[in-house]
């Protein structure tokens, strides 16, 4: 299983939300660049940014902030995106710019059609980020809670061609409360491309309860608030998952 390192950016800063309240971050770094570098020096596959500031606004905010950890990571590991992707030019410029994987949240969901037109002129280079409170999806950075079930349109996404799909409990996201094994169990059955867990990854504990789950579909986590409280130890996770044989 894949443990993915967030690096979430707000007016330039790396900083951790609780449930992507804006107003209650806590930063944890003025360098970008230097906390991506530290993540691939602990062992990191795969590092997850999200423009938090382009999340409410709708367009990229933090492109300086993108740009040193892009420069920072120099090709060595996939990077993903999400936060204020609105158009195709968009994406075409994050991924021109070194970006592996562009993740559409809430234009997918009220756009579905934008979604379908991604997905066909970038093949194998979007993520749908479905985020999710008691399986009905969230959008506009999780402020406003929509009518639409996250198994109903995870399955249309997936027909859509999209890469993999994120999967977010906002309700445990920076809560350190335990990954919602439960429901993103659900979704990977739901649906035959992979499924990336996100939020209230706490310790250890929810390590070893994903890999339990692998085989169902699920392709990695998403991990934020544990590794920067050092609750959990990145080396030793990913260790732990590489090793783990069922």
């Amino acid at each position: 299983m894949l443990l993915i390192p967030a690096i979430d950016l707000q007016d330039g800063r790396c900083v951790r939300l609780r449930q992507g309240d804006l107003d209650d971050a806590t930063v944890f770094s003025d360098d970008p660049g230097a906390m991506a570098t530290q993540w691939l020096d602990q062992g990191a596959r795969r590092l997850h940014l999200v423009d938090l500031n382009g999340a409410v606004s709708g367009k990229p905010i933090n492109q300086a902030a993108i740009k040193a950890i892009i420069k920072a990571v120099d090709g060595e590991v996939p990077v993903q995106i999400g936060g204020g992707i609105r158009d195709l030019d968009t994406i075409e410029a994050y991924l021109d710019s070194g970006m592996s994987y562009v993740i559409i949240g809430t234009a997918a969901v009220k756009s579905p059609g934008f979604l379908r037109d991604a997905c066909s002129a970038f093949p194998g280079h979007i993520i749908v980020g479905l985020d999710a409170r008691d399986g009905k999806v969230a959008t506009e950075g999780w402020s406003k809670l929509t009518r639409h079930d996250v198994l109903d349109l995870a399955k249309k996404f997936e027909d859509y061609g999209c890469e993999s799909i994120i999967y977010t409990d906002i309700g445990r996201d920076g809560m350190l409360t335990g990954v919602n094994i439960e429901a993103t169990v659900s979704l990977s059955r739901h649906v035959s491309i992979p499924v990336i867990a996100s939020g209230g990854v706490a310790s250890m504990s929810d390590i070893e309860a994903l890999c339990e789950v692998e085989h169902e579909g699920i392709e990695g986590v998403i991990l934020g608030r544990s590794l920067y409280e050092g609750t959990l130890d990145f080396a030793e996770a990913q260790d732990y998952a590489d090793e783990y044989e069922g």
